[in-house]
């Protein structure tokens, strides 16, 4: 299977569609620019989703649900928001068809025009906080801590299976606070959820930073960010959290008594990750043989393939298998049993090797006298004998070991990938050769970050939280600067 992958030596791009073709984690759907989520791919969705949901409810936000349909006007409350996705939006104008008139099919009737156009919601800050200006009346309301699990439609021209497609799934956090303290304070709260999570579930680790001005969600005060790298050495935006301020509050009229009677606006933040994070796994970890997906969060942690010669062998593989599965479930570890007569062991390896299972276990008959079973690791493909007794602990044993490796090579590849300039001629040079995380004195205008866009493909990524303070000069304008910030090329 893995010489139908294209090398990611060879074509970078194509090894990554490969990958998610092959892997079976989505394919291409009839409408232009959107994808199909195929039962693997969203079993990993869901698996991530489980996760973060659990991390939400355990920070005291819950779950709700708001309307996919936004009014058109409710975007023009908020300036800079509307700004920032008018070119993205999809706009529906009538709500009904008719058989053609003039033939075959449907057409739509010109007599059911809309009064006034929905937009397919981009983003939920415009229809939630209408909402919320009903929710919310005293300080006894905040804060208002709310999670939604979505889809939303950005159309995008140039699309690709889970990085940017024109609808995608993910969840979107509102919140409301009665003061400004408190709402950094949830921003910078949920960065880390996401950080926690990309890090210890994922296996990617992250850079935590905010972004420059221009680089901020549309209609924000401040976004943070974590950014991780790729193995191509672009950099990927695997969440955002944004400290909103009252532009949303006073854009709704959401205002609040507080205690000593008084009518304030209130302050407000938004948080979202979506299913770019599987293209982010695939990219971080995977190599030309297939997927490697760590074990936390991967559908299949196990899979048990026997090797036998007739039914009498098979019945006693089996026997043992179902203790063995008995066990590894016992002990939370998700595992399956490859059983089917219709393709040879050594297909079966191939077929797990490409999706990435994290441990496969072979047992034949030769192995169930000796007591032993063979174990292959998908990360780094070695193999080795081990005792049937005590099996399960083992597999528990490895997978951590697994999880943990595949974040160590992460770590090194993105640390080696972080590298200072001082001119911009140092700058483009390191671009071409090295690619990865430049750190570089910037001026702090959004002139020279523009400028530095054009000349060089490369934008300003993050501001580091915690950043080392030094003093420099801008690499483009030679100006006086305080800070290093991270640029790179990026998805």
């Amino acid at each position: 299977m893995s010489k139908e992958i294209t090398a990611r030596s060879e074509d970078y791009s194509q090894w990554y569609n490969d990958l998610v073709l092959k892997g079976g984690l989505a394919d291409y759907s009839a409408v232009k620019g959107c994808m199909v989520i195929k039962p693997y791919g969203f079993a990993l969705w869901e698996g991530m989703r489980d996760v973060l949901d659990k991390k939400f409810k355990d920070t005291g936000h819950q779950n709700a649900y708001f309307p996919l349909f936004i009014p058109k006007s409710f975007l023009s409350k908020e300036e800079d928001h509307i700004e920032g996705f008018a070119k993205e939006c999809a706009v529906v104008t009538h709500h009904r068809l008719m058989k053609n008139p003039n033939g075959k099919g449907v057409v739509v009737d010109p007599s059911a025009k809309l009064e006034e156009e929905l937009i397919v919601r981009p983003t939920s800050e415009t229809i939630i906080w209408n909402t919320y200006k009903d929710w919310i009346q005293s300080y006894r309301d905040l804060p208002l801590l709310i999670n939604q699990w979505a889809n939303v439609v950005r159309w995008e021209m140039r699309t690709r299976l889970f990085l940017r497609t024109a609808e995608f799934l993910w969840q979107e956090g509102h919140t409301a606070h009665a003061t400004a303290e408190e709402a950094i304070a949830e921003t910078e709260q949920m960065l880390e959820v996401y950080a926690d999570f990309a890090e210890n579930y994922m296996a990617m680790p992250v850079v935590r930073g905010v972004k420059s001005p221009a680089e901020r969600f549309a209609g924000a005060i401040d976004t943070y960010c974590i950014e991780a790298l790729m193995q191509d050495g672009k950099a990927l935006q695997a969440g955002t959290s944004h400290f909103l301020g009252q532009n949303f509050a006073k854009a709704f009229d959401v205002q609040f008594s507080n205690k000593e009677n008084k009518l304030e606006y209130v302050w407000a933040t938004s948080w979202g990750v979506s299913t770019r994070l599987i293209g982010a796994l695939v990219m971080a970890h995977s190599d030309d043989d297939g997927l490697i997906l760590p074990p936390r969060i991967a559908p299949l942690q196990v899979v048990i393939v026997p090797i036998y010669k007739g039914d009498e062998q098979k019945a006693k593989i089996d026997a043992k298998v179902n203790e063995i599965i008995g066990q590894l479930k016992k002990a939370g570890i998700r595992v399956k049993y490859d059983d089917s007569d219709n393709a040879r062991p050594g297909w079966k390896f191939a077929e797990y090797e490409m999706k990435g299972v994290p441990v496969r276990i072979a047992l034949g008959a030769r192995d169930l006298e000796n007591n032993v079973a063979e174990v292959a690791r998908r990360d780094t493909k070695t193999k080795e004998s081990l005792p049937l007794d005590g099996l399960a602990e083992r597999i528990g044993t490895l997978l951590e070991d697994i999880q943990q490796q595949m974040y160590n090579k992460a770590l090194a590849f993105r640390d080696e990938h972080i590298t200072p300039a001082d001119t911009i001629e140092e700058f483009e040079r390191l671009l071409e050769e090295k690619a990865g995380f430049i750190s570089a004195h910037w001026d702090g205008t959004t002139e020279t970050e523009e400028k530095i866009k054009e000349r060089t493909k490369a934008t300003i990524r993050c501001i580091p939280l915690n950043n080392k303070q030094e003093a420099g000069t801008c690499i483009l304008t030679g100006k006086p600067s305080t800070q290093r910030v991270l640029f790179a090329r990026a998805y």
